[in-house]
């Protein structure tokens, strides 16, 4: 499933082909993958624990997608069960007038994990390469020389100890209707729901195709993309903490180690 998930280098992307709704990859239907994403939870807290414990490298995920794709969702469920100590969560929203009064990824580079920290991103800075783009605020020269600074930031990163995996969030545009249409009936969830959604939902073909080009600049060896079919939400979550695990596993982090207490007493 991960490597199947996987955008390679240099790919030449259609989301067309890749269907939202597709859970062939995972171990069955909702109720045995609901059974097997449990499980992961225990083992993703283990391994966050540990890159805590270890407290030399950190992990950072990135969580890109359109209106109601999920993301919120995803943070939610996928990590429910870590230590809130040593995770790090960011939420980019439009830049406010000091951002832009910086270059693009200044804000970025600030909410960073530290060494030992789980870093999750609810959109990032990506969106500076897809809503500016889309919108004909920035043309494509300028798009492209974003994308050569966004690899070589990840490749900074990377060097510098934070791991980089990118989960792009896809879902379909009956879906996104679908979950727009519920914000709109529940009163508990208007709070999520956002006018200009529906402008943007105008868009879709626009936003599709800067989804491909993003995949297809920004997919790289050292920061990987995976398009995870996003229709079915319990197929979402099973298939982005499967591939946390697997990336959490190959950075093995460890306990350090201590000097041995055996001769330590500890008085009354």
């Amino acid at each position: 499933m991960i490597n199947f998930l996987r955008v390679e280098p240099e790919s030449s992307i259609s989301l067309a082909k890749h269907d939202p709704s597709d859970t062939s990859h995972g171990p069955g239907n909702r109720v045995v993958t609901e059974a097997a994403t449990e499980p992961l939870h225990a083992k993703l807290l283990d391994l966050q624990e540990r890159l805590w414990a270890q407290h030399t490298e950190s992990l950072l995920v990135i969580l890109q997608g359109i209106d109601a794709a999920g993301k919120d969702g995803t943070v939610s469920h996928v990590f429910k069960g870590v230590n809130p100590l040593g995770t790090r969560a960011a939420a980019f929203k439009a830049p406010t007038p000091l951002e832009l009064e910086h270059d693009f990824l200044w804000r970025i580079h600030a909410q960073i994990p530290s060494a030992g920290e789980l870093g999750i991103f609810n959109r990032s800075h990506y969106e500076d390469v897809l809503q500016p783009y889309v919108h004909k605020v920035i043309d494509q020269e300028r798009r492209n020389s974003r994308f050569n600074h966004i690899n070589n930031f990840e490749r900074l990163l990377v060097d510098s100890g934070t791991t980089v995996v990118k989960m792009f969030l896809h879902v379909s545009k009956d879906e996104q209707r679908e979950r727009l249409q519920e914000r709109l009936d529940t009163p508990s969830k208007r709070w999520k729901m956002d006018l200009g959604d529906l402008k943007e939902r105008a868009l879709w073909d626009d936003y599709q195709r800067a989804f491909e080009e993003m995949l297809e600049h920004t997919s790289t060896e050292h920061a990987p993309w995976y398009i995870i079919p996003a229709d079915h939400k319990w197929y979402r979550n099973f298939a982005v903490s499967t591939i946390l695990i697997h990336v959490l596993e190959q950075m093995n982090p460890n306990y350090p180690k201590v000097p041995s207490f055996d001769d330590v007493v500890i008085a009354p």
